[in-house]
């Protein structure tokens, strides 16, 4: 029988040992990046990856099943390590800094991220939309509520929506690609590169940790 991503099924470890399955999401990846675009055809996939878009649906049942299952390989890393970091002897405001750095990082080597997060829970099936939530934006957004508590408890945050939080962050991921890629056209903004993304994490903790910290002189160290 043909394997299918339902919500039974371990989206993060389904396809990953199966070369053939790999190859379909590295095609998918590479194309929605050259792009800038999650709108890639299975035959487009198909050619990327040679193999035979027949076999997306015996890998991942259908397009959405494997724009689900992209979205799970590339999120895996940071998700894995949320609890980690909150485990780490350090203080609130470190921890903050390097989740920053981190979702900030996993946006530059996946930068059409966002707005695959955005199509498979609101223009996809519900089955989509309950594994996103279980794997990606339920883990997510408790680890802003632990650690900005974390921060409150100890007197280095003020009080802060985990919401508002998880929406100025992520969104502001998203933003790095999306808005560069349509100033390059009207101001000539280069392309994203490691350089720029070295400045979009220290831009970032100078807004948020700016802006939550109790002691502001923190925020510079």
């Amino acid at each position: 029988m043909a394997p299918t991503l339902n919500p039974s099924t371990s989206l993060k470890t389904a396809a990953a040992r199966n070369p053939t399955a790999d190859k379909l999401l590295l095609a998918a990846s590479e194309l929605m990046i050259a792009s800038n675009s999650i709108e890639v055809s299975l035959s487009e996939i198909a050619q990327q990856s040679g193999v035979n878009a027949a076999l997306v649906k015996y890998h991942f049942g259908n397009k959405d099943g494997l724009l689900l299952a992209l979205l799970a390989r590339d999120a895996a890393t940071e998700m894995t390590n949320l609890e980690y970091l909150l485990a780490q002897p350090i203080s609130a405001t470190a921890k903050l800094r390097l989740h920053i750095a981190g979702i900030i990082k996993a946006y530059y080597q996946f930068p059409y991220m966002n707005r695959l997060i955005h199509y498979l829970l609101h223009e996809s099936s519900n089955e989509a939309a309950d594994e996103v939530s279980k794997f990606f934006v339920g883990p997510l957004l408790g680890f802003h509520r632990r650690l900005l508590a974390e921060g409150l408890d100890s007197g280095e945050f003020r009080k802060v929506d985990p919401v508002l939080f998880y929406t100025s962050l992520i969104g502001a991921c998203d933003n790095l690609f999306f808005s560069r890629h349509a100033m390059s056209r009207a101001i000539g903004v280069g392309p994203v590169t490691d350089e720029v993304c070295r400045d979009y994490v220290a831009h970032m903790e100078a807004m948020l940790l700016g802006g939550i910290l109790t002691n502001k002189k923190a925020a510079k160290a």
